[in-house]
């Protein structure tokens, strides 16, 4: 927690730099500083060498016959450049031969990432040159193996065909807050990203969405983070190399082993840094969708509007910022949000309570409404059309500058938190020990 000096807001490939009121009072919550990593090849390395919970990588790949590593969709900036191509050279030095070495783009049920977009993803022109690198569609179910269902709740558990058939199979991704999973990462690489559709829109489904423990840092009793667990345990043998970056989205912290082990390790590594108490809450809260690749759409800047809500004061005006370069997101959230406008609220929900299986990406919508019941949203967007701004159910702003102004003469309280970095920092409402 910091208070300003200039402000800006992350917002596409660049920020926004704010002009707060008079007399407005900013509290800036920005994640504690973590110490950059002073060699990124070396840490990569040394954690290969040095894993949480398995043998080193080294030794991981011996005997083994084909390889599946999973990578995260273009939604994530986590740094593929720095660690594929030492991952991929360990494996074909250990034997696997370069053929059998599949990198798998784990799309969950969002759009595939083909051409340039790809290139970008992957980071590293060898990669694309050495081994094949294809993208997992939930919805070809010939695609996936059926493992059965879940002890607990009974989730339907289908995985993508290649990952489970791997000799040796890896997971790579970002650790950072995630408003549903408690954080992103590990387990969830796997499912929902290489998951069938029947298993994502199953623990998608309000049973689960609804659930007070499905939230952003909580582990505890989280639904979801439960079910991914019995998951992967499901499928076996899984590693994972799990990496943390700072504001500037440098890697502050890598961790490679055991896929829960080394999960919670990085999570134990970031947390505190990531959840900032906060001792009150405010009627004007402004935030970002942490600028690019997350505020792409108008579907992943709904994360930003959830993560803040503990220190929203009800009836306050929470000021979102996001690009919006790729527009709304997929044609089924752009339904539900069609839906949400013409039922209302309390309505849309009571359509969802009685599903067992979600519709595709309606899980947005309903997590929207979760700030809704609290208090207003507005949005700043360079990059919808009139009728997605319809949809959007909030309402839109033309200037960030005079919806703070206006919101802090409403409300007659110029104390306005401000969170650069949106979902990337999660705002908890209490005392800082």
């Amino acid at each position: 927690m910091h208070d300003s000096g200039s402000i800006e807001l992350a917002f596409g490939r660049g920020t926004l730099a704010l002009s707060l009121p008079a007399g407005a009072e900013p509290t800036v919550l920005r994640k504690a500083a973590l110490p950059k990593l002073a060699d990124n090849g070396a840490a990569i390395r040394g954690a290969f060498d040095n894993p949480v919970g398995s043998p080193p990588l080294s030794e991981l790949v011996k005997g083994r016959k084909s390889a599946c590593i999973l990578i995260c969709d273009i939604t994530r900036p986590v740094p593929n450049r720095l660690f594929l191509r030492p991952m991929i050279e360990t494996m074909i030095a250990g034997g696997i031969p370069a053929e059998r070495i599949d990198v798998l783009v784990a799309t969950g049920l969002h759009r595939p990432n083909e051409g340039a977009e790809l290139a970008e993803l992957v980071g590293d022109p060898w990669v694309l040159e050495t081994v094949r690198v294809t993208n997992h569609f939930a919805r070809d179910e010939h695609d996936h193996v059926d493992l059965g269902k879940t002890a607990t709740r009974g989730t339907p558990v289908r995985i993508n065909r290649l990952f489970v058939d791997a000799d040796l199979r890896i997971a790579t991704g970002l650790v950072e807050p995630h408003f549903m999973a408690g954080w992103s990462g590990g387990r969830k690489v796997v499912a929902p990203g290489v998951a069938g559709q029947e298993t994502i829109r199953t623990f998608h489904s309000a049973r689960f969405m609804e659930d007070p423990l499905a939230v952003q840092c909580n582990l505890v009793g989280n639904p979801l983070h439960e079910e991914q667990l019995q998951i992967v345990r499901m499928v076996g043998e899984i590693y994972a190399l799990n990496t943390v970056l700072d504001e500037e989205r440098d890697l502050v912290c890598v961790t490679f082993g055991e896929i829960i082990a080394s999960h919670l390790a990085a999570v134990d590594f970031v947390s505190d840094a990531t959840c900032v108490k906060v001792p009150r809450r405010f009627k004007t809260v402004v935030t970002s969708s942490a600028g690019y690749p997350l505020d792409k759409t108008y579907y992943q800047t709904i994360k930003g509007m959830v993560t803040p809500i503990d220190i929203l004061e009800p009836g306050g005006t929470l000021i979102i910022a996001s690009e919006c370069s790729e527009g709304f997101g997929s044609h089924e959230f752009r339904r539900a949000q069609e839906r949400l406008v013409e039922l209302g609220p309390e309505r849309f929900l009571a359509t969802l309570s009685a599903k067992t299986l979600a519709d595709i990406d309606e899980w947005q919508t309903e997590m929207q409404l979760k700030t809704m019941r609290v208090g207003k949203i507005q949005l700043y967007t360079t990059g919808l059309d009139k009728e997605e701004r319809r949809i959007t159910g909030v309402e839109l702003v033309p200037s960030l500058d005079a919806a703070i102004a206006e919101s802090v003469a409403r409300h007659g309280d110029g104390a306005v938190a401000v969170i650069p970095e949106g979902p990337y920092v999660i705002p908890v409402h209490g005392q800082a020990a």
